[in-house]
């Protein structure tokens, strides 16, 4: 296992395991079989472990294994503040002992602010006074580091980071997202600040496995290097020296084998000009199914009226390279929940986006026929619904 430095030197496995998606039986986590593959991943040099609040049976199947094998000192746990269910600085307290008691320990290594998606949101958790509750957490001793994951666009991510001194952030990121949500340029800024990267969603849920399409498996296989398409992805993000830690939501033995050997093995800057050219061809074969051709240039924003071109064309893209339920999804986290009004339907026809675009997208055309796909009836009242209870005052 390879290891790099957080924020104050201590090290940390460039793989971490993902408790999100731990193996259910009888619709309850499967303690046993969760229990093998988690302490097979920690034979083999995994030290950080990451669950959140809303994870059903996550923190308390966690606890459980960790106490029952004794290794709570040896290793780094990651947890979430449910902050989208704080109105009150009473409610932190009473969210993060019950954490605690799940967890069956007296502190947090890295606790997050979870599902950031907007700067508003934060600025809600500070009016609720969570900076002087986490510097007591912290003088204490059971908050040891800080951070926050995020779900939105490059721009909030960066008034995120740079408005409190954070000790580690967390955001999707993978070969398919690299100018989407944080993407690229949030991962450097981060890098630049000190502040070590941890990553969700290296496989897109799996999708940059199961579901890629037959000329992505193809160029992968005629590369030559033997590699699976998660191997294919996992060596992507330990190639770079900015990212810290990369999540894995693992369960199986076979996957905490697979990934574990490839941590050990990948080297940052590894990755040659014929594999990146493999890995473009992949992207190009995975676009080939998408509805608009936009890159994620961004040189169409900002909009006057706040659109969110390339979020949006991003979201309805998915839906054709993934599924409508995933394009959908993506849509709500990163456009629809954003505090100021980012959709479609405020654009005013100006025009000013396509005089800008270098691929000549008739954008306000396209804004349109995205917007009636991502935002059907249902879904737009599920989204503003969700809005009021979220930005609520």
């Amino acid at each position: 296992m390879q290891y790099r430095k957080d924020k104050y030197g201590r090290p940390l496995s460039v793989l971490g395991f993902g408790c999100m998606r731990l193996a259910r039986k009888g619709g309850s986590i499967d303690i046993d079989k969760a229990e093998k593959e988690i302490m097979a991943a920690y034979n083999a040099g995994v030290n950080y472990f990451d669950t959140a609040y809303i994870y059903p049976g996550s923190e308390a199947a966690l606890g459980e294994i960790v106490e029952r094998n004794g290794i709570r000192d040896k290793i780094n746990i990651a947890t979430k503040l449910p902050q989208y269910l704080i109105g009150s600085e009473a409610a932190l307290d009473r969210f993060f002992h019950e954490e605690l008691a799940r967890l069956r320990t007296d502190y947090v290594d890295y606790y997050l602010m979870h599902m950031l998606t907007d700067i508003a949101m934060w600025e809600k958790l500070k009016k609720n006074g969570v900076i002087p509750w986490i510097e007591r957490k912290k003088q204490e001793g059971s908050i040891r580091n800080v951070g926050f994951s995020f779900h939105g666009n490059t721009e909030n991510f960066l008034k995120i980071l740079n408005d409190y001194d954070w000790d580690i952030c967390l955001v999707q990121y993978n070969y398919l997202d690299e100018l989407t949500q944080a993407g690229r340029a949030g991962v450097k800024a981060a890098a630049e600040k000190g502040i070590p990267v941890a990553v969700m969603e290296p496989l897109r849920g799996g999708k940059l496995v199961n579901s890629l399409p037959r000329d992505a498996v193809k160029a992968m296989k005629e590369s030559g290097r033997g590699w699976t398409s998660a191997e294919w992805s996992f060596r992507w993000l330990f190639d770079q020296e900015e990212i810290t830690v990369v999540l894995s939501g693992m369960n199986s033995l076979e996957m905490v084998e697979e990934n574990c050997r490839t941590a050990s093995d990948a080297r940052p800057c590894s990755l040659t000009e014929a594999d990146h050219a493999t890995l473009e061809a992949v992207k190009q074969s995975i676009r080939a199914t998408e509805k608009v051709g936009c890159t994620g240039c961004r040189y169409c924003v900002p909009c006057p009226k706040g659109v969110d071109i390339p979020g949006i064309f991003r979201c309805y893209n998915t839906m054709y390279s993934d599924s409508k339920f995933e394009g959908r999804y993506r849509f709500a986290q990163t456009v629809g929940l954003t505090k100021e009004s980012a959709f479609a339907d405020a654009c005013i026809g100006c025009g000013k986006c396509e005089q800008h675009c270098p691929q000549s997208i008739p954008i306000r055309e396209k804004l349109k026929e995205a917007d009636k796909a991502l935002r059907p009836l249902p879904y737009k009242v599920g989204i503003n619904i969700v809005r009021k209870f979220m930005f609520r005052k």
